[in-house]
């Protein structure tokens, strides 16, 4: 067994390509290889802006022996009356590869056929690599890929190597323009000439010596560690931000960090923008003192070490000091624009072609961030500052700050928001509307932000499918799934009840043009939101059968939804479960098969079994008590009293035939059956369930 290495060298690769790009290369090259029949053991990855590679261990030298069993034509038209082997036969011959003599025959369900046992010994790998290798290069996929030169190739960059080594034999193919080979290239400063790399085993030390850290995780390891370092020798800590490690660690391919100071008289500025300043433009790691104030030092991670380092901290410090000096200018600036005169210069800010400007969906947002904090019993305060807060939400948008630093929108809000005399309340809802900003953020902490948020994101949702715009597949280009699941979680979380439908219907109402919404708009928007819903469920690790259920009954609240998904989750463990969903499917599917039935009255004069008035008084029974558990969220309280029925049912369906032929004895069975559904469809469709 022999290890494979394959090494891919380009110009510089966007820092966000890398991984993904490595994670693509060991899935499709253990997807090929498998596909070949060559066994391997573990594939490493490595890579650095100018290369991507792989290495797999023990791969074999062929591919596994074949063995198979072809059918042919059927004996009777292999052969003629005189046991001549007819056309059929000789073609099957030639098509396995054997002589007629040597075709077996085989008997099937269908009768007698000609086969053969077909032995393929397999392909050498070397020979298998040179095929398989150039098609796994150009199959990786990139959010964008080029062209280069008049090459009908493309890849994120263009390609100027190719490492391929099977052992220390050398994979030869071509791609392009470049002839694979067997040395690599060092750092493009240190050491920019090739490096000749013996076998597979060798390629990592060769690099080193050529100023590469090929090993992402090794590179990252020695920036954290380093970094942390320089932050100590400033008296700080570094700010832990994982996402800038990930980048800086496929900005470089030998990090050499350093810390630079700027001047304290930008500490004026917020922590936000000096984080945002350092880490956007410049990849700057933020440096923290005692009680997590901002110190006025950063650290960054260089591509080439220097011999005298000053001499390149001074050079970052003299591009920094420009970027605080426009953020210390903008914030200055627009301190100075009340946000009112803001929100009006909304107008000419465009939300959507069909839906307005931003301005419009702020009116809008905010009457219906009124309504909920109106319907969510916050009191007159929470109305107030509730509506205030959606009134100045977007109003950052036209500022000069958010305009150069976007990631700093809702940020800048309340930012300004407190600094022109708003209430706190209101300046943190303007930051909190936004959240979550991405799958499995923090939610709005406050009651306020959670108001403003679910009224933005509402907004949103309705205007886009009341536009048309409805997600389908992958596209989702106003990010409407995120945002439904956002609209769920602040619901739960905060314990809101009201209804879905309720504020779907007031956010449409609020749009211009409302009575020509179609009517079909709000269901389609309440099945999106309750897709959403499922989603969640799922994921929490609730049955597929019960998430289905229990959505397949109006969703009265958010909390109730998850409260219902509990309690038939936890019926659904007991061991007499099974009799009892049996039960309850029964008496749904007969009321589901009754054409043409409408519940009436039930009348106990009309009975003629013990177990139809016995049935009638438990229901009686258990009637005021479930309602009133549900009332207080007593959800699995209800569904076991509601489990109680399962016995005066099944004696119910022993002795009474539900569909007599007297028209008067059947409709009072089914309206007694319907007496009963309506008790356990308050929580869940028991047809929906798999048990």
């Amino acid at each position: 067994m022999k290890t494979l290495l394959l090494e891919i060298g380009t110009e510089e690769i966007p820092a966000g390509y890398i991984d993904p790009a490595l994670a693509s290369l060991a899935a499709m090259l253990t997807q090929k290889l498998a596909e070949a029949r060559v066994a391997h053991g573990p594939i490493h990855t490595y890579g650095t802006p100018r290369r991507l590679s792989a290495l797999v261990e023990n791969l074999a030298p062929r591919q596994k022996r074949l063995t198979s069993q072809i059918l042919g034509p059927p004996r009777k038209a292999a052969f003629d009356a005189d046991g001549r082997p007819t056309v059929a036969a000789l073609k099957f011959a030639e098509k396995v590869g054997l002589p007629v003599e040597r075709l077996k025959t085989t008997a099937t369900a269908k009768g007698e056929y000609l086969s053969a046992t077909v032995i393929d010994p397999g392909k050498g790998t070397t020979a298998l690599l040179k095929t398989l290798l150039p098609e796994i290069i150009l199959a990786l996929p990139f959010p964008k890929s080029m062209r280069w030169a008049d090459l009908p190739i493309s890849f994120a960059r263009p390609i100027h190597s190719l490492l391929a080594l099977y052992g220390k034999t050398r994979v030869d193919f071509e791609l392009g323009s470049v002839r694979s080979g067997r040395t690599s290239f060092g750092h493009r400063f240190v050491h920019p000439g090739r490096v000749r790399v013996a076998e597979p085993s060798a390629y990592l030390e060769a690099l080193a010596a050529a100023s590469v850290m090929a090993d992402a995780a090794e590179r990252r390891r020695r920036i954290e560690a380093d970094a942390a370092q320089a932050a100590a020798s400033v008296g700080g800590t570094l700010l832990a931000d994982e996402e800038l490690l990930g980048v800086v660690t496929h900005l470089v391919e030998f990090p050499a960090v350093a810390v630079g100071r700027f001047s304290e008289a930008f500490l004026e500025l917020p922590p936000e923008v000096l984080i945002t300043a350092m880490r956007e433009h410049q990849k700057y790691f933020a440096v923290m003192g005692e009680g997590g104030r901002l110190l006025p030092h950063f650290v960054v991670v260089n591509n080439t070490p220097a011999n005298d380092m000053t001499v390149v901290i001074r050079g970052h410090e003299r591009v920094l000091r420009a970027r605080l000096e426009d953020a210390k200018f903008f914030y200055r600036s627009d301190r100075e624009v009340p946000l009112e005169h803001q929100v009006e210069r909304l107008k000419s800010v465009l939300f959507q072609a069909q839906l307005g400007s931003i301005f419009d969906k702020v009116r809008r947002v905010q009457a219906l961030a009124r309504w909920i904090a109106e319907n969510t019993g916050g009191g007159a305060e929470r109305v107030e500052h509730s509506e205030r807060a959606a009134r100045l939400c977007k109003a950052d948008l036209v500022s000069q700050m958010v305009g150069e630093f976007p990631k700093l929108q809702g940020v800048m809000g309340r930012v300004y928001a407190l600094a022109q005399g708003e209430p706190e309340a209101v300046a943190v809802a303007i930051e909190e509307h936004y959240r979550p900003t991405y799958s499995g953020g923090p939610l709005p902490e406050t009651a306020v932000g959670s108001v403003v948020a679910i009224a933005d994101k509402v907004d949103t949702i309705c205007g886009c499918f009341r536009a048309g715009l409805i997600p389908t597949g992958a596209a989702d280009p106003y990010a409407l799934r995120r945002q439904g699941i956002g609209v769920i979680q602040i619901m739960y979380s905060r314990g809101l009840t009201f209804p879905l439908e309720r504020v779907i219907r007031k956010s449409l109402e609020l749009f211009e043009g409302a009575a020509g919404t179609p009517p079909e708009t709000a269901a389609k928007i309440q099945a999106f939101l309750e897709g959403r819903m499922a989603s969640i469920l799922l994921e929490e690790g609730f049955a597929k059968d019960t998430v289905a259920a229990v959505l397949a009954v109006p969703v009265e609240g958010i909390p109730a939804v998850w409260s219902r998904a509990r309690a038939l989750q936890g019926l659904k463990s007991k061991p007499d479960f099974e009799p009892i969903a049996v039960s309850f499917k029964r008496v749904v599917n007969i009321l589901r098969r009754a054409e043409g039935f409408a519940p009436a009255t039930v009348d106990a004069a009309l009975f003629e079994h013990p177990s139809e008035a016995a049935l009638l008084e438990a229901f009686r029974t258990l009637q005021s008590q479930v309602q009133e558990d549900l009332r207080y969220g007593r959800h699995e309280k209800a569904l076991a009293r509601v489990a109680m029925l399962r016995a005066p049912v099944d004696a119910f369906f022993e002795d009474v035939m539900v569909m007599a032929e007297d028209p008067g004895l059947r409709r009072n069975r089914l309206s007694l059956l319907a007496l009963i559904a309506g008790l356990f469809d308050a929580f869940a469709d028991f047809s929906k369930l798999s048990a």
